[in-house]
């Protein structure tokens, strides 16, 4: 029974390690190119536990105790065949030796005499399965059927003060067919640019015993845990080469059509003090399966209540500033309970709602804003009448949409939440005046990291309709060349210091390479010269607003706030940089064009606003990213994450 447990224990750390992989950052997008087809073997160890009966092994053999529980540890050995249309799903084929062996627990015969019963029974098996990879990332789940054909089924049975006995079972069932499901993570051991992608890749799967009786008498099943790792290889199509003279010429109508520009920022700083309006969503989002407010949110007891004090905010901001945005605003919105806390408590007039939802179960969502009510009124001593509680099985905004049928996990991560209601201008925030819910923003101030100014931005205009993808070669004064690529949408975006490197300043040969959608190549090409800042860090100002699922016409109702608040605070000869982003979920492209149509409607509002006000020399720059993970704001993995990765960012930078 113990060697029993520590087997299991194993593997549920193999799978635990491999679902921790799924959900952190490790698990981001994979941006290097993909084969559609992979080929390769894998090699595991079956961690098998036997159930049921077993007493007569065969015809000329029937012990006097029956046998019932038992396990072992036996080799699989696979050749493997992966076909992956996209990032997100695709299929896979094991042909494959597996034993599923192992020993009896040992029984005491009537004799009094101890007696054992090992089994080699191994099977031929074909294991045809669903590729699934939820967050477009190198961790991926699987499941599917598994057709076992026999091809051993030997048995040893040893009593003391009796020989050996070694024979084949009888009634051996010749096919089965069962199931099995589980999680894998890839390592890839090639370079991003490499043709030939090899990959390494830790497995864990569960194979049910149902289906899987080996034999047609008795009641003998066994269930498998199987760990191990595969080894895999396909080939990418290469980006157009020099010598790529015999690819298909490319009519002129078709070059004169795609227009290529790089945007080249004239110095490259790597760093900039950002006075940032951090908007406050009105949610708090509850873990699957709780009521209790998740422990990523601060929470405090009452001596610390007492000398909070959102300014204090400001001060308090991870000192360590390479994890990226999110790190710095995350610490910000996770304290929501105790910011909604102190302003109740500094404005006694005000009150709140607080509507949770929970799906098909609104009596949950109601216990889950009772939970959030109890903080408050306990721990910042907020009367209990101030704030009124409700539960829905939706939010009022839902995420999840009639009929949808993709993402649905993620979607409804998104809509199991508390949301916060008010009437109160004491909370409420300012921007877009009453016509949204969110709560009053944060004032941070933290250093931005590679600002996006200081990228140069590559333009193929035309590519959406022309093109597959396209690549950029970049090449320096001594040869030395950097491939970016391959973009499946007009524009794209490569950090300037990256560029550099450990160098101040370059001069660059820029190479459009492109694949158009009958197989022609085109190219295109154009040079920079790239200098790094050593002026002082420049202080900018930064402004989000933020968006409901799917959608971009909400910019309107921010209105009053890009004309009100922001525009006053332009200079003349500023720069804005507006970039749009959305959330992993949906369609990519759909994605990019939303994010676009998202900052190109606040750019619009704001240049109108700039043009009345008589400013000059204000400059725009306007991007769309869509769910591309180098470019978000924030990381994937939470709901908040997901929800503030729908916005459209307003970076100023003065002008001097």
């Amino acid at each position: 029974m113990l060697s029993n447990m520590i087997l299991k224990q194993k593997a549920s750390l193999v799978l635990s390690a491999l679902l921790l992989l799924g959900t952190t950052g490790q698990s981001q997008k994979d941006q290097r190119p993909q084969p559609t087809w992979l080929f390769g073997g894998s090699a595991a160890a079956n961690f098998n536990y036997f159930r049921g009966t077993t007493q007569t092994l065969n015809d000329r053999v029937s012990v006097p105790t029956a046998f019932h529980k038992g396990s072992g540890v036996k080799p699989y050995l696979s050749l493997l065949t992966e076909y992956r249309p996209n990032k997100r799903w695709g299929g896979m084929l094991n042909v494959a030796f597996d034993n599923r062996g192992g020993k009896f627990n040992g029984v005491m015969a009537p004799c009094d005499c101890p007696a054992n019963l090992n089994t080699n029974i191994s099977y031929l098996t074909i294991e045809p399965a669903v590729r699934l990879a939820p967050f477009s990332s190198a961790f991926y789940l699987f499941a599917g059927p598994t057709l076992n054909f026999n091809i051993r089924n030997s048995f040893t049975y040893t009593q003391d003060k009796q020989p050996d006995r070694t024979d084949e079972w009888s009634n051996i069932r010749n096919t089965s067919l069962s199931a099995q499901a589980g999680a894998g993570y890839e390592f890839s051991l090639s370079p991003a640019t490499s043709s030939k992608q090899l990959t390494l890749a830790p497995f864990v799967s569960f194979l049910t015993d149902i289906g899987h009786q080996p034999r047609s008498t008795e009641s003998w099943s066994f269930y498998t845990i199987r760990t191990g790792v595969a080894l895999k290889w396909g080939k990418v199509k290469a980006a157009p080469s020099k010598q790529a003279a015999a690819a298909p010429s490319v009519p002129p109508s078709m070059q004169k059509e795609l227009q290529f520009s790089v945007r080249a920022p004239i110095a490259v700083p790597a760093s900039r003090k950002v006075n940032e309006t951090f908007a406050l969503r009105n949610s708090v989002f509850f873990d699957n399966g709780s009521a209790n407010i998740p422990a990523r949110y601060v929470v405090l007891n009452t001596r610390s209540a007492a000398s909070f004090n959102e300014a204090r905010l400001q001060d308090d901001q991870p000192k360590n500033l390479t994890t990226g945005r999110s790190a710095r605003q995350l610490a910000v919105y996770h304290n929501i309970l105790n910011i909604l806390g102190d302003r109740m408590r500094t404005n006694p007039g005000s009150s709140i709602i607080l509507t949770g939802a929970a799906a098909k179960n609104p009596a949950e969502g109601k216990q889950m804003a009772e939970n959030i009510k109890q903080y408050l009124v306990t721990v910042f001593g907020v009367e209990a009448n101030r704030i009124a509680t409700a539960g829905r099985n939706k939010p009022s905004i839902p995420s999840e949409q009639p009929g949808a049928t993709k993402e649905l996990i993620l979607l409804r991560e998104g809509d199991r939440r508390v949301d916060i209601e008010s009437s109160s201008p004491e909370l409420l925030l300012q921007v877009g005046g009453t016509t949204t819910a969110f709560l009053k923003p944060v004032q941070i101030t933290a250093v931005q990291e590679d600002p996006l100014d200081s990228h140069m931005i590559f333009t193929a205009t035309g590519a959406d309709d022309l093109l597959r993808s396209w690549s950029v070669n970049v090449t320096d004064a001594k040869g030395g060349r950097q491939t970016y690529g391959p973009f499946i949408t007009e524009k794209a975006s490569i950090s300037g210091r990256t560029i550099l490197g450990n160098n101040t300043q370059g001069n660059y040969k820029i190479e459009l390479q492109g694949i158009t959608k009958d197989g022609s190549s085109i190219r295109r090409e154009t040079s920079v010269n790239l200098v790094a800042a050593n002026e002082p860090k420049q202080e900018g100002l930064r402004y989000s607003i933020l968006f409901d699922f799917d959608k971009a016409s909400t910019v309107g109702a921010y209105d009053q706030f890009l004309t009100g608040i922001v525009t006053p605070l332009i200079t003349n000869n500023s720069r804005l940089v507006i970039h749009g982003h959305t959330d992993i979920i949906g369609d990519e492209k759909h994605n990019h064009t939303l994010s676009h149509s998202r900052a190109v409607s606040a750019k619009e509002i704001i240049e109108r606003a700039v043009l009345a006000s008589g400013k000059t020399g204000v400059t725009f720059e306007t991007f769309g990213f869509g769910e591309n993970a180098a470019m978000a704001p924030f990381e994937n993995n939470l709901p908040e994450e997901r929800f503030y990765n729908r916005t459209v960012i307003i970076d100023i930078i003065p002008g001097k």
